[in-house]
């Protein structure tokens, strides 16, 4: 929570004080609404309609991939560095295994040095480094041809150790995915990595290539067609899953339990931060008074919004359902029919430590960027 979602709550409540409420009176919001002082004001409020539920939903359907990403198509694995190799020379075994037999290829593997050679006898030091496996082949099978007549030569890579990709954030088994011969794509790389699904910010992946950071919505994109599936990692590629520590939905007033909820998704309806929160309480007769005040970046250039549902309307339970939240969103429920301000704010304040802990998380973060 930031500084200034702080600062729109307190604002917010000080437009509802001055232009609704007073004792003996319930919230309106058709006077919130056209009241000179509320348009001049930092709020604007808006009912949650089905045209603007049209108007969001047509905002977020589309979920683009970059085509730079798409066109990428993997080449055949190039050996570099600290590689591990077994070179066969049929029925040459004092070449194959020099040790005997009985061991095994790991103890004869050949290991590229770090300025990409290699010592085979015979033929001395070879540069190897960014050779494919065929090119490799073919190189030794023409120099060993001056002392082996017709040699038989095949390699393969026992230990892949040249080439990674990073995964960082929120993974179950952060660190490197070794490059190997097989083709990875973004996906797989995800699955082989493990989500911390109680840490992750699904809607926030990185990839970051050649010093371009690309910004995938893994959530969206996974969860509905999309061609997500087609991106393939290449070495030196870094993956970070965003964590979501400072993105919360706080629930509070006429709810069964009031508190912060993380918004790890892309996508959390109105309806599902409700439920999680148990609903209305039970000194609540229906909570028909529902809002979502949503701050802004800039209080003195833009005005916070605060969205209200009626509740008492048949279609409120299927807009609730389509009603997309967005993180550091502020829920309030209040009683059916408020009469008193005083009662409201003794609802809302009550949990202002859930923003002052919130407020502290995110200096905290920034300190140790």
């Amino acid at each position: 929570m930031t500084r200034f979602s702080l600062a729109l709550v307190g604002a917010s409540a000080l437009l509802l004080q001055a232009c609704v409420f007073a004792p003996g009176m319930h919230m309106d919001s058709n006077r919130l609404i056209s009241d000179d002082a509320a348009e001049n004001s930092m709020v604007e409020m808006v009912q949650i309609t089905p045209k603007l539920i049209a108007q969001d939903q047509t905002g977020t359907r589309r979920m683009t991939i970059p085509q730079e990403l798409l066109d990428y198509q993997p080449e055949n694995y190039r050996i570099g560095a600290n590689d591990a190799l077994f070179i066969t020379v049929w029925d040459h075994p004092e070449l194959t295994i020099p040790g005997g037999a009985q061991q095994t290829a790991a103890p004869n593997a050949r290991i590229v040095r770090d300025d990409g050679t290699l010592f085979y006898p015979f033929i001395g030091n070879v540069q190897v480094a960014g050779l494919t496996l065929e090119e490799l082949r073919e190189l030794l099978a023409r120099r060993l041809a001056r002392f082996i007549e017709q040699p038989q030569v095949d390699v393969n890579v026992i230990g892949y150790n040249s080439q990674k990709i990073i995964v960082s954030g929120a993974f179950e088994n952060p660190g490197f995915l070794p490059v190997n011969a097989e083709r990875l794509t973004l996906v797989q790389a995800v699955g082989l990595a493990g989500i911390d699904r109680t840490r992750a910010d699904l809607s926030s992946l990185s990839l970051v290539r050649d010093g371009r950071v690309y910004q995938l919505d893994y959530d969206r994109l996974t969860s509905r067609p999309s061609d997500i599936g087609q991106i393939y990692l290449r070495a030196g590629d870094r993956l970070h899953m965003g964590l979501n520590d400072a993105r919360k939905i706080f629930v509070m007033g006429e709810v069964r339990s009031p508190r912060a909820l993380p918004y790890s998704t892309s996508r959390m309806t109105l309806s599902e931060v409700l439920a999680t929160v148990g609903g209305p309480s039970p000194e609540s007769s229906s909570g028909r008074e529902v809002y979502v005040i949503r701050g802004v970046e800039n209080l003195e250039t833009e005005k916070a919004t605060v969205f209200q549902l009626n509740a008492r309307s048949p279609s409120a339970f299927i807009l609730a359902d389509q009603f997309e939240m967005q993180p550091q969103d502020v829920v309030f429920v209040g009683a059916a029919g408020i009469t008193r301000w005083n009662r409201f704010i003794s609802q809302l304040f009550p949990s202002a430590n859930i923003f002052r802990t919130s407020l502290l998380i995110d200096e905290d973060l920034r300190d140790r960027q």
